[in-house]
């Protein structure tokens, strides 16, 4: 009886444990089945996102064609497995000499490489060319793998650098168009699931199509591009420049046909470029006085309020006070009776001086404010800057003075050039911008259409019968005015006050005068020559004709 107990007893238990078991099966399996389920995925599954291809950028040109500035492309790639390298106990020594030689790499950075011996994966050549491929191929080395990748090029190399900008490390775009439209550029991410045996074996996977980012075509004109930077560099020989920008743009509608700045870089190598300046796009980063092209600006918002005709007169001696300060002209020139265009077109600075007083100087200010001098143009290049010029706008009659003739302020040559397009168009702020859209055309009128024309038959005088005859084009009528001003210290970064001897010169004009097909500006950072009138003013002029002759612009005389 005592050992029918026991029996009973341990079938009881056995029991008690079966139904504990069958309960906890039945949680596992019913009950709580989607949990255990999710957590068996999370094991087994893995989740990757697929970026999507970068969309291209395209510069223009008067026939239609599209070139490629900015592409995405597949290049092979070499990387090494130290770890199966020193698993397979080769010849270490040996394979970097061979990889050194083949792929034209330094051999102790390959053995500082091949020596990570935990490594699985270690890069050690981007973009290698179709020969190094087959070399490589044709060694067959243990451990070394040839692989591709998506990554940027720019098939134009360092024509329009300072426009595109490039792609960095991190995929985001930086500078240029690359930064300002990087949003639009990037493709959208796309999810990458798969499943794997605890071995590590891929048992499926499921990939959503990641999208393509948007193309984006420039208002650039290639062989405008091509030109404008091709003369640079010519010039560069001989007037031994620190920098030089050219902007050329439509003035009815803002486009921009060319941006070239020297000194430029090649956005496929940007990592070896020591000095990141040299990204600086010296067009919408670089703040400067002027100078004497500002003259334009002053005298054709006095012939805007009727405060001067192009005819009027005044007698110059050669200086003007203005408190304790005396303003002279350039070299000290004493000029007697002189029409307000023939001021201009001699650049007298006592001209300015006294059309600026005649329009008063709330008016001046206001005007200036109109033209849109104390902000940015907008154009759509990342990282434009612009100064709100606050010591001009304390209010000394010094600063109006000397506002007048382009000293004391500072502007971007994009600014310059959006307020010069106005000159040129009849008297219509535009919005400066490099891609291509249809919500374009001039915008509110800062002066008549009247003043614009005046102001631009004055600046015929100036290439015609003035100081800027280096700037004419045969056949044409030219209106533009150039522009020397001395850089001031602080704009060096030396704390001292007052002006160094290094120069800025310049020329802003635009062709055929009475129809302009284009607006120009050239800039010039301490050329090797006295004034604009023997650089800045002669690459206008080349770079003038051409595009009149690549417009097949009839000539006007």
């Amino acid at each position: 009886m005592k050992g029918k107990w026991r029996i009973n007893l341990t079938l009881f238990l056995f029991l008690i444990v079966g139904v504990t078991i069958l309960m906890r099966l039945f949680s596992f399996q019913v009950i709580d089945s989607d949990y255990w389920k999710a957590l068996a995925q999370g094991q087994h599954r893995f989740h990757t996102q697929l970026q999507g291809s970068r969309g291209s950028i395209y510069l223009s040109s008067q026939n239609g064609t599209l070139h490629p500035l900015a592409v995405d492309r597949r290049w092979d790639f070499v990387y090494l497995s130290p770890a199966e390298l020193h698993r397979k106990e080769e010849d270490l020594n040996e394979i970097a000499t061979i990889l050194s030689e083949t792929l034209n790499l330094d051999k102790e950075f390959l053995l500082s490489r091949i020596n990570r011996e935990n490594s699985m994966y270690e890069k050690i050549k981007d973009r290698i060319s179709s020969e190094e491929v087959d070399l490589l191929k044709e060694k067959n080395l243990p451990g070394v793998y040839i692989a591709q990748d998506n990554s940027r090029y720019y098939p134009q190399g360092s024509l329009a650098s300072h426009i595109v900008g490039f792609v960095g490390g991190s995929g985001d775009g930086q500078y240029g168009i690359e930064g300002y439209y990087d949003d639009l550029l990037q493709g959208a991410t796309a999810l990458q699931e798969g499943e794997r045996w605890s071995g590590g074996y891929l048992l499926k996977r499921s990939i959503t199509q990641p999208q393509r980012g948007e193309d984006l075509i420039l208002t650039i004109d290639y062989n405008i591009q091509f030109m404008a930077e091709k003369i640079l560099k010519e010039y560069q020989k001989s007037l031994d420049f620190d920098k030089a920008t050219i902007i050329v743009a439509e003035p009815n509608t803002g486009a921009i046909l060319a941006l070239a700045n020297l000194p430029d870089f090649d956005p496929n190598s940007y990592s070896k470029e020591r000095n990141v300046e040299i990204f600086k796009n010296q067009a919408i980063q670089s703040i400067f006085e002027p100078g004497s092209i500002f003259k334009s600006i002053t005298f054709a918002i006095a012939l805007e309020e009727d405060k001067i005709t192009p005819q009027t007169k005044y007698i110059d001696e050669g200086f003007v006070k203005i408190g304790g300060h005396t303003i002279r002209n350039y070299a000290q020139r004493t000029w007697g009776e002189q029409t307000m265009t023939e001021a201009l077109g001699k650049s007298i600075n006592t001209a300015a001086v006294l059309a600026e007083k005649l329009i008063g100087h709330e008016a001046f200010l206001n005007y200036l404010d109109k033209f849109e001098f104390f902000e940015p143009t907008g154009i759509d290049l990342q990282g434009e800057v612009f100064s709100r010029n606050l010591s001009f706008k304390e209010g000394y009659e010094i600063n109006f003075a000397n506002a007048s003739f382009g000293q004391g302020v500072s502007f971007t040559s994009a600014q310059i050039i959006k307020a010069f397009s106005a000159l040129a168009n009849g008297g219509r702020l535009i919005d400066p911008h490099l891609v291509v859209r249809d919500d374009v055309g001039p915008r509110e009128r800062v002066i008549s259409s009247q003043a614009s024309s005046q102001i631009t038959s004055m600046m015929v005088s100036v290439t015609e019968d003035g100081f800027a005859k280096t700037a004419r084009v045969p056949g044409y009528y030219v209106a533009g005015k150039t522009g020397t001003a001395q850089i001031p210290w602080s704009a060096l970064g030396i704390s001292q006050r007052g002006y160094s001897d290094k120069t800025i010169q310049g020329f802003v004009g635009y062709a055929p005068a009475s129809d302009p097909a284009f607006v120009m500006l050239v800039k010039l950072e301490d050329p090797k020559t006295r004034t604009a009138e023997y650089s800045a003013a002669p690459i206008f002029s080349e770079l003038a004709k051409y595009i009149l002759d690549y417009y097949q612009i009839p000539t006007e005389r």
